[in-house]
């Protein structure tokens, strides 16, 4: 039974999102890749943050449109994990911490499209 939003699964898997995101960008070297850093991160805490905000608040439509955003967050995170990629910002050592990033964010965004449309 959800009592509560950190009984969704939806928001664990987005809080450990923001985990592995601050992992990723702490590889990232700071050369004037600060701002795709922080907007990184505002981009992942965004994600449970809109979760929590949606659920607290007053019935469906608002919760709904707060999942939306959720959402949106995380097709903007999925690009910008796409960009680290394309310009190769982590790692030789550690380039399949992206692809696991990414997956991740593609299971949240089944969770979150499967509560929108129910």
């Amino acid at each position: 039974m959800i009592e509560k939003y950190q009984d969704l699964t939806v928001w664990q898997k987005s809080m450990e999102a923001v985990k592995q995101i601050y992992r990723l960008t702490d590889m990232i070297p700071d050369r004037g890749n600060y701002a795709l850093i922080d907007q990184m991160r505002r981009a992942a805490i965004s994600i449970p943050s809109n979760i929590a905000e949606g659920y607290e608040r007053n019935g469906t439509k608002e919760y709904l449109r707060f999942l939306s955003i959720a959402n949106g967050s995380k097709a903007e995170l999925l690009t910008q994990v796409e960009i680290c990629k394309m310009l190769e910002l982590v790692p030789a050592v550690d380039r399949d911490v992206p692809d696991t990033v990414i997956e991740l964010l593609n299971e949240i965004g089944k969770m979150l499209n499967t509560i929108i449309k129910n």
